[in-house]
């Protein structure tokens, strides 16, 4: 909502502009007129829109042209004034105050403009059949009002009518020559009702009508006023309702019923509720709430997020296969102004059989953004009308800002769901297929990946002592020469070599060396491809030698290369566990007995939660 309103009056002289604002504010009329008004402010507890408002006069024979274009560039909207018994001043609207105007405004921000007809006490007749022409030829004409400033009638209406063209104005949403609400306000509207059909079924049901009264005006409606409603729209659009509830057809008609009716304050009351602003365009604000982020802080969706995310996934998975089919991609993404995914995303999440993004990969994505980008997740969160959905104050609610990891150290604990890790690797050492094997995918089914789709990111869940974790692999392009911050901020380091290749391992020893040796953050070292012959490395030491020599555990061994199966993922649950536990002393991590406990662990609870999932589905 604009912080305050800005009233120019202007007209010829001995129109009584002058008197209509003194009548206003002292409510008499006043016995001397002075040439011109003082600026007068009118605090915002004593308006109806409670908008402070400036109102400001105009005199010819105390002001300069220059100083008249002034006020006009200054003015939210501009009363001409003219006297109902002098026809002279009733030309000048059209021949003089309305071309002025146009010719010192911006064409593509029109002000709007009221017809002010003071005097009204002085004739028995209206002018209106002299104004209505007028009004229908200029399209930023708002209104016409007459009034009398002696009689105080229509004064507090006139300046009302004033602001309500500057906080409601009828222009973004109306086209008066079509009869119709302009393109951009039916787009508003549209996301609108897409965003409160909670179900997708088409129809804003009475439950979902009432949730956006109470959402919009604080109110439900009552039982017959519904019908009413609906009843109106019944009679005037043939597929306004159906199976008793309001279609988008129904919506939009109520929306051009009320702008019609002069009530485009209803129309804007919801717009600005859905986080629109004058332009019909989503306020910054809106889309991006204030977050602060430390430095050493990562962030994450919290449980409420999870939450709404999931029933925007039922609300678009129709045939209830728990994936999203691109045609349901395309519907969930239609309240947005972009589609924000791309062909990589199948690449770095989940899939089933037909490439369709899962429910654990939709959220995985989710997360993934909230992580990599906060600021682009609010983006995405508040297109999808989380705040309004939610009853939230707006999308920040849905994140998690996590403490320094320095006090997770301190405390040997943490509460982070998320743990990143840096996969370096020489070319062709086979980082791809390491992070393509998280997602399930052997050798034969990555042959099918389009390298134009190839992601550099895969992000599922991992279960460490019971506990569900996600695990996002980021594969590092092998460039020794320089590594940025990002490149090194992680929690934990995948070094990974080609044991059939004897040149693979040495970039991992220099990687290490040069970025990692100092660090708290731990390494682990990974023997890929293990399905072909090892051969011996072209370094100083074998990589065993280097990882006892540098406190490292063992080179673990890893393949895609699986037959039918999908390759084994024990190796994702190690990384994830050392993430979490970084001040685990490396005799444990070389233990046996370690690794049993959070592989049983991840096992069991896996097996768990698809009981759970299962259990959950069936209402889905």
């Amino acid at each position: 909502m604009r912080k305050d309103v800005r009233i120019l009056l202007v007209g010829e002289s001995k129109v009584g502009k002058t008197s209509l604002i003194m009548s206003l504010v002292s409510e008499e009329f006043p016995e001397v007129v002075p040439y011109r008004a003082e600026e007068i402010t009118i605090p915002a507890d004593v308006t109806p829109e409670r908008v402070p408002t400036h109102i400001v006069d105009y005199s010819e024979a105390e002001q300069t042209d220059e100083q008249l274009f002034q006020e006009i560039s200054k003015a939210n909207v501009i009363c001409i004034v003219y006297a109902v018994n002098n026809k002279k001043s009733i030309e000048k609207v059209t021949s003089h105050w309305i071309p002025l105007i146009t010719d010192n405004t911006d064409k593509d921000n029109r002000v709007p403009l009221i017809l002010v007809g003071n005097k009204s006490d002085l004739v028995e007749h209206s002018s209106m059949e002299t104004i209505l022409p007028i009004m229908n030829q200029y399209s930023d004409i708002e209104t016409c009002v007459e009034c009398s400033a002696k009689n105080l009638k229509n004064i507090s209406e006139l300046f009302y009518y004033a602001q309500k063209a500057v906080l409601h104005p009828t222009g973004p949403l109306y086209c008066p020559e079509r009869k119709d609400m302009k393109p951009l306000c039916v787009k508003a509207l549209t996301r609108i009702f897409k965003v409160s059909d909670l179900d997708n079924d088409g129809i804003l049901n009475d439950n979902q009508l009432n949730f956006f009264q109470r959402t919009c005006f604080n109110a439900p409606l009552a039982p017959q006023a519904l019908e009413d409603v609906k009843n109106v729209v019944r009679k005037n659009v043939s597929d306004g309702v159906r199976d008793n509830g309001l279609t988008l057809n129904g919506f939009l008609f109520l929306h051009t019923l009320f702008i019609q009716r002069g009530r485009h304050e209803t129309t804007w009351t919801v717009l600005r509720r859905f986080g629109y602003d004058d332009d019909l365009e989503l306020h910054q604000d809106y889309l991006f709430p204030q977050l602060k982020v430390p430095p050493d802080a990562t962030t994450e969706l919290n449980h409420d997020a999870y939450l709404f995310l999931q029933g925007v996934f039922d609300k678009h998975d129709k045939d209830r296969d728990c994936a999203l089919s691109p045609e349901e991609v395309k519907d969930l993404f239609d309240v947005f102004p972009y589609m924000p995914w791309g062909a990589d995303v199948s690449n770095t999440v989940c899939t089933n059989d037909k490439g369709w993004i899962t429910y654990q990969g939709y959220l995985s994505q989710w997360t993934l953004t909230t992580y990599l980008d906060v600021q682009r997740c609010l983006e995405y969160l508040g297109y999808l009308g989380y705040s309004i959905v939610a009853e939230q104050e707006s999308q920040a609610a849905g994140i998690t800002v996590t403490r320094d990891k320095k006090i997770d150290l301190q405390k040997r604990q943490t509460q982070r769901s998320v743990f990143r890790c840096n996969v370096f690797g020489d070319v062709c050492s086979g980082k791809s297929g390491f992070l393509q094997a998280f997602l399930g995918r052997n050798l034969m089914s990555q042959k099918n990946i389009r390298e134009e789709h190839r992601s550099f990111y895969a992000i599922s869940t991992t279960y460490v002592y019971g506990q569900e974790k996600y695990l996002l692999l980021h594969e590092v392009f092998p460039d020794n020469d320089y590594l940025s911050d990002a490149d090194l901020a992680c929690d934990i380091v995948c070094l990974l070599y080609d044991v059939s290749n004897p040149y693979s391992f040495e970039y991992c020893a220099k990687v290490f060396k040069q970025y990692f040796m100092d660090s708290k953050t731990p390494c682990m070292m990974i023997a890929a491809k293990s399905d072909l012959p090892e051969v011996k490395q072209q370094y100083g030491c074998t990589p065993l030698e280097f990882c006892r020599k540098h406190k490292m555990p063992p080179p673990q061994s890893f393949t895609c290369n699986t037959a039918a199966a999908a390759p084994s993922r024990d190796i994702y649950t190690k990384l994830t566990t050392v993430a979490m536990y970084p001040h685990v002393s490396q005799a444990d991590l070389k233990s046996s007995t370690f690794w049993l406990r959070a592989s049983v662990g991840a096992a069991m609870f896996a097996v768990l939660g698809i009981a759970m999932y299962r259990v959950l589905l069936k209402p889905r």
